[in-house]
């Protein structure tokens, strides 16, 4: 039946427009031949066509501007009075005896434009004869596209100021009053259409989508009111505001409020807003239910924001008319009053009632704060938001202040902030977190004091802790991932000058961190680490004995913290992980001189790599961190230094592999010949680490030639030649020239062997070192003569 319908509709305007084309020609053919009489006959023909009640407005559109553009040549015959030899007073006459009511008042629209041109009679009389004569054309469709060709041709012909119809009792307030009239009836012939729009629901949704589409005829009045130069703020304020908003309150059609005062928004200017916002947000409450009043309260606060934003001179009016104060009272009346409203809807005044106070008002943060307690009193009782637009809303409004200030100390101030973000689920709050951490990172921004930091961990508490009963092992390894480098990060922020300040810092960090759980802690522990470590090396010179929790921050007091820190990351397990942390803070102890702290830390190394560290290779890993770190150790008495390095050749001795005991029983060689410590030169010690090395790497070249049939590569030999080499240039007595020699044709005859595999890499090895040994015997000077005894 539709399509049946819009074939009919076709074959009807078709029809249309080849009368229209028909009459035209006969009217064209009158006009040539200065045939008055006949050019009214066949315009007034013409024009009938319009009359049809078959089409739909779209097509209805496509008939009317066919007779548009013929009417323009009309028009100008019209002006020649020589052609048509008729006074342009009796031609107006004239026209009113056309047969039909549309063909006559087309043409006397026409006439009309002519005679206001001509200035033989006030305007002001021509304009008001015009728009009450349209009166006789009732029919909806028809009426609103003959109102729509009067304000065509009229609207560069009203009396506005410095126009030249101006004067001899033409005002600007008859142009107004024309246009106001007009826009009255063309607003009452739309509306007119809902009646027309009942009946079954396909029937009606086409008709309202018909009648939608004929609004701009309506709105176009509007927007020659804009343009009226002569319409100041005090006669908008006095005639056209009230007028306008008179006929959208008066005419109860949700279709025609909505869009009226959307048009109203949009085409005047935002002073005039401003300056009568009390009556435009009061026409607001008067509106239909189901005018979406939100909408067009955003785009007023929008358009507001705008205009504050594009001047500062501007901001002290919206100070004098206290804007915030009548926007925010509009809104909390509208949410009130729509109890059925969606919360997306409400929160998305919010959002925008935000955006204008961020915009006009960024000095106020009470204000801000206001915004956000209301809608935490709009969610107030209400589950955590499900609805994906809500949480969207959430984001938005959370993001603006941040944005805005590009300070999150500022939104930590906000005491509403934390209550509303305890509205989003799981996944939400974690993209609000991240759009906290993110502004803080890209603002470097620095958190100085222990309550904001108590605030910040508890608003990104979905990140460091599991929330909603969701575990780790339900998120994607990559974004969780990526999330805990930004905590991991974000824990670098804080910081403050005063020490004790900054303790309080880090154990309010500590709190949030401590219950992530394994998976949390590695990337969380270690920087609360090495920001404690950053407090003690500024803390170096404030050593003492702590007694109570309120004496001041010393190093000692911060090694308990980082000792509690440590030990939860131990039992995760991440063994490696704390093992090497422990080593940090022994070396950061021994720094501050204090020898019991280092020794305690390198005892709970010990421990982890006794009871934790399992796999072979982290082994190795950790035993050359631990020989390492004691080299590099200066605090220690000859009492603990010999209990720990003890302890760290044992375990290097009893590795796995062959080459692996070799090279760290080689690396222990270093912790009794420290060069820049005068107390620590053990010879005797150094070249015995040395001879067990050479055992070692001799019992791997035995077992690579029983387990392959062949020995293995030279390189330990050549790796310990190079440790030999490294302490007889330091001075070690121990190790003489006759040792190094020996070793170097232990080595050749090694290599010389068939038994031995080649590689390489080891033959280059060897060559280099042997190089390096020729070039020192020929420098001379001191070294030249240490090397002179050996044949290489």
């Amino acid at each position: 039946m539709v399509l049946e319908r819009a074939e009919d509709e076709e074959k009807w305007l078709a029809e249309g427009i080849a009368a229209i084309q028909q009459n035209a020609f006969y009217m064209h053919r009158a006009l040539d031949a200065n045939n008055l009489r006949e050019a009214l006959k066949y315009s007034a023909l013409m024009l009938s066509e319009l009359r049809t009640s078959n089409l739909s407005p779209h097509k209805y559109y496509d008939l009317y501007m066919r007779a548009f553009g013929e009417l323009r040549g009309l028009e100008m015959f019209f002006k020649d009075e020589s052609r048509h030899g008729v006074s342009i007073v009796d031609l107006y006459e004239l026209v009113q005896h056309a047969g039909n009511i549309l063909p006559r008042l087309y043409l006397l629209c026409t006439v009309g434009s002519v005679y206001i041109k001509s200035k033989e009679a006030p305007a002001k009389d021509i304009l008001k004869d015009l728009v009450e004569m349209c009166r006789g054309v009732q029919h909806p469709i028809r009426g609103l596209f003959l109102r729509s060709y009067l304000s065509q041709v009229s609207r560069d012909k009203l009396p506005d100021i410095g126009s030249e119809y101006e004067g001899d009792g033409d005002t600007v307030m008859d142009a107004v009053e024309f246009v106001l009239q007009n826009f009255t009836e063309m607003n009452k012939l739309w509306v007119r259409l809902q009646h027309q729009s009942q009946g079954p629901g396909r029937i009606r949704e086409k008709r309202e989508k018909e009648r939608s589409e004929l609004r701009d005829l309506v709105g176009k009045n509007l927007h020659v009111l804009s343009q009226i130069e002569g319409v100041d703020l005090e006669m908008y304020k006095e005639t056209v505001l009230p007028g306008v908003l008179e006929q959208v309150v008066n005419c109860k059609d949700d279709l025609a409020q909505y869009y009226l005062m959307e048009c109203l928004i949009q085409v005047f200017p935002d002073e005039y807003h401003l300056q009568t916002l009390e009556a435009l947000l009061g026409s607001c409450s008067q509106l239909q239910p189901t005018v979406d009043v939100k909408m067009l309260l955003s785009q007023l606060m929008e358009r507001l924001s705008n205009y504050a934003a594009s001047s500062p001179d501007v901001l002290p009016e919206f100070l004098q008319v206290e804007a915030f104060a009548k926007l925010s009272s509009a809104i909390w009346k509208v949410v009130d009053a729509h109890a059925e409203m969606p919360v997306v809807g409400a929160i998305s005044l919010y959002v925008s009632l935000l955006t204008f106070t961020l915009r006009v008002h960024p000095d106020r943060l009470d204000y801000v704060d206001q915004v956000l307690g209301a809608c935490v009193n709009k969610l107030s009782g209400k589950p955590k938001l499900e609805d994906r637009r809500a949480r969207k809303q959430i984001v938005a409004l959370l993001s603006a202040p941040i944005e805005k200030y590009n300070d999150v100390v500022r939104a930590l101030t906000l005491p509403n902030y934390p209550r509303v973000m305890e509205y989003l689920d799981s996944s939400t709050n974690k993209q609000m977190a991240m759009v906290i951490i993110q502004s803080i990172m890209k603002n470097n921004t620095c958190i100085k004091e222990a309550d904001k930091v108590e605030v910040l961990f508890e608003l990104i508490e979905g990140l460091v802790k599991d929330v909603d009963g969701i575990a780790v092992d339900e998120l994607d390894e990559e974004d969780f991932n990526e999330e805990q480098n930004y905590v991991a990060r974000l824990i670098h922020m804080p910081y403050n000058d005063d020490s004790e300040e900054m303790l309080k810092i880090m154990c309010a960090v500590q709190k949030h961190i401590m219950g992530g759980g394994p998976k949390r802690l590695p990337f969380t522990v270690p920087p609360l680490v090495f920001s404690a470590l950053r407090l003690v090396r500024r803390l170096q010179s404030q050593d003492g004995e702590v007694v109570g929790e309120e004496l001041p921050a010393t190093p000692r007091k911060l090694f308990r913290l980082l000792s509690q820190i440590i030990e939860a990351l131990s039992s995760v397990p991440s063994p490696e992980l704390a093992l090497r942390l422990y080593l940090q803070c022994a070396e950061a102890a021994g720094d501050c001189d204090l020898e019991p702290v280092a020794y305690e830390f390198f005892t709970q190394a010990f421990v982890l790599y006794e009871e934790e560290v399992a796999d072979s290779k982290a082994q190795v890993t950790a035993i050359h961190l631990i020989i390492g770190s004691l080299q590099r150790m200066t605090v220690f008495g000859v009492e603990n230094r010999d209990t720990l390095t003890h302890k760290a050749t044992g375990y290097a001795a009893k590795l796995l592999k062959k080459p692996d005991q070799c090279r760290a029983v080689y690396a222990c060689s270093h912790l009794f010949w420290v060069d820049d410590q005068k107390g620590i030169k053990d010879g005797e010690r150094v070249l015995l680490c040395l001879k067990r090395a050479l055992r070692i790497a001799n019992a791997a070249q035995q077992m690579a030639s029983v387990t392959r049939g062949s020995a293995g590569p030279v390189t330990l030999f050549v790796e310990i030649l190079n440790k030999y080499l490294y302490l007889f240039e330091k001075g070690n007595p121990q190790i003489t020239s006759s040792a190094i020699q020996s070793l170097v044709e232990l080595i050749q005859n090694e290599m010389q062997s068939d038994s031995t595999t080649q590689d390489p890499a080891s033959d280059t090895f060897f060559a280099s070192t042997v190089r390096y040994i020729q070039y020192q015997k020929e420098k001379g000077g001191v070294m030249g003569e240490k090397y002179e005894p050996k044949k290489v």
